[in-house]
């Protein structure tokens, strides 16, 4: 993408920037929104990305057979430690410019048209800052299920709360026998995650119909802070592709994306705010960085 100065994208000041996303907004104001948040949109907060650039991102300080179904049963009590200490600090997290732009911006759109938030992202920063009209496809940090299918709390639809799991004892004294167990069946309990070897509808919570049913009607697509390195976003892409529908991708790294794709190569902690700003609106709460 160039300016119409002929300016490359990644050379323009941010207002410009800004003016841009807010204008594709503007002119979906009346349609079907689609955003797709990944681990970008919570870097300000203090949580690594997975395949950024940075020397923290998640992948390239662990192997990605860490979150797969087979390592759970494997050894899930190897698991059991990475995902605590990955939960551990995505909830005591907390939200930031990027997460309250979404929510101002949730509010502006449905005054006319419709919207729909897609997060990658298991922390709880969205819904803390306010966001509704939300799908966490790849799970939740907050809660757990039994690894049992079928079991009233695990798959296809069960979970519970994870203040409801007592994980103390096997924090204090990690293994198999301290693994935390179901109340209903006594099963072993596990991450209400999307493990890499899985299927989005392997869980009602991960709600992949709607997400199929949100890329295949919206007018606009933006996305902020991911890679388009996993199927949602490949689903999103090729969706809206077929459509002729824009696309705008806001993160600070450009990245090999199809043609037809608008790159806003900005922090979305920085350019969802100022968009915002372009368009009238004063995310509430607003966090200094």
């Amino acid at each position: 993408m160039t300016l119409a100065d002929d300016r490359p994208a990644s050379e323009a000041p941010l207002g410009e920037l800004a003016e841009r996303l807010a204008g594709r907004l503007r002119a979906a104001h009346y349609g079907q929104l689609l955003v797709v948040t990944g681990a970008g949109v919570s870097v300000a907060s203090g949580l690594a990305t997975f395949r950024g650039s940075e020397p923290d991102a998640m992948w390239k300080v662990h192997d990605v057979s860490m979150a797969t179904a087979e390592l759970f049963h494997r050894d899930p009590v190897a698991q059991w430690l990475w995902y605590l200490d990955r939960f551990d600090k995505a909830l005591t997290a907390r939200p930031n410019a990027a997460h309250d732009a979404l929510v101002a911006l949730e509010r502006w759109q449905t005054e006319a048209g419709g919207f729909l938030l897609v997060t990658q992202n298991v922390d709880t920063l969205h819904e803390r800052a306010g966001s509704e009209r939300l799908v966490k496809v790849h799970g939740t940090a907050d809660r757990f299920r039994c690894s049992r299918e079928g079991c009233r709390l695990g798959a296809p639809a069960g979970s519970l709360p994870r203040e409801e799991v007592d994980v103390a004892p096997f924090r204090a004294a990690p293994s198999l026998a301290s693994l935390p167990r179901c109340p209903e069946c006594d099963a072993p309990l596990r991450a209400h995650a999307l493990f890499f070897d899985e299927y989005y509808a392997a869980h009602r919570d991960f709600q992949w119909e709607r997400v199929v049913e949100a890329a295949e009607g919206a007018d606009l697509v933006v996305t902020a802070g991911t890679s388009h390195a996993v199927g949602v976003t490949e689903l999103v892409l090729r969706a809206a592709l077929a459509r002729g529908v824009p696309i705008v991708v806001v993160d600070p790294a450009r990245r090999p994306l199809p043609r037809g794709v608008e790159q806003l190569p900005a922090p979305a902690e920085t350019l969802l705010p100022a968009a915002c700003e372009a368009l009238g609106l004063a995310p509430e709460g607003r966090r200094t960085l």
